[in-house]
């Protein structure tokens, strides 16, 4: 008979090795068929893997409610200063998985593109197409925009979006296809490095951005670096705290 451990094992492996909450709860009755009769299954399950990642065995966590196998290897894109492809992927990570633990629903376009080491961002979205909230032309448009959290109703509307940018000369464009929004209630972030401020701040202050201008939030990189160390460790103190 298949362990609680064993079929937590499959589940991530059917996920390339690296797998969150939602996918191992949606998963775990394939190969442990009596997971959900108790009323706190999910409890259970945590309880479970929590365990063996404090024994180090089987499990290992690897970002906010991302678990992998023991044998999985990091590298550390955080410390990362030159490959702007690795950052830009990792800061669209960052966002993903802040939206998904701030319970909303993820989009990213970028889906084939690794987060971390065996990773890729197709594995932490919880959307693979944008909903048909609003006409086609103009979601045709808005699908390209790097991070998008939609609320979790029925009918999705989206509620931030966020854009990265590592070169300055797609700021414009960037800026533009997020206007594409401006009839709905919907937050707006630009995401770049700290040295791309000034630039941001006089092309948001011309005049075709007057009445959406307060929409508009630039973080620069290291903050979001910065806050991904944090609720990291917060995380770990919470882990530590229930097991």
């Amino acid at each position: 008979m298949t362990t609680k451990v064993e079929a937590i094992k499959k589940v991530i492996q059917e996920f390339d090795g690296v797998a969150n909450w939602e996918q191992i709860y949606e998963n775990i009755e394939k190969y442990y068929p009596a997971a959900k009769v108790s009323k706190e299954w999910k409890a259970g399950i945590r309880g479970v893997l929590y365990r063996e990642i404090r024994n180090k065995k089987n499990f290992k966590k690897v970002g906010l409610g991302l678990y992998a196998l023991a044998n999985y290897q990091e590298e550390n894109i955080l410390e990362e200063k030159k490959d702007k492809v690795k950052i830009h992927n990792f800061i669209q990570g960052v966002l993903v998985e802040t939206g998904n633990r701030e319970k909303f629903e993820t989009y990213t376009p970028d889906k084939s593109k690794k987060y971390k080491e065996n990773i890729h961002l197709f594995q932490i979205q919880t959307l693979t197409e944008v909903p048909e909230f609003t006409y086609v032309e103009l979601i045709k448009d808005i699908k390209w925009i790097d991070v998008l959290w939609f609320s979790k109703e029925k009918l999705k509307f989206p509620i931030k979006i966020f854009e990265v940018i590592d070169s300055i000369g797609t700021l414009s464009k960037s800026l533009s296809r997020c206007l594409q929004l401006k009839n709905f209630n919907v937050e707006i972030f630009i995401v770049a490095p700290k040295e791309y401020e000034n630039k941001y701040n006089a092309e948001i202050n011309k005049q075709v951005y007057n009445e959406f201008r307060e929409r508009f939030r630039f973080i620069d990189y290291e903050l979001v670096k910065k806050w991904y160390k944090l609720a990291i460790e917060k995380e770990e103190l919470k882990f530590l705290e229930i097991v």
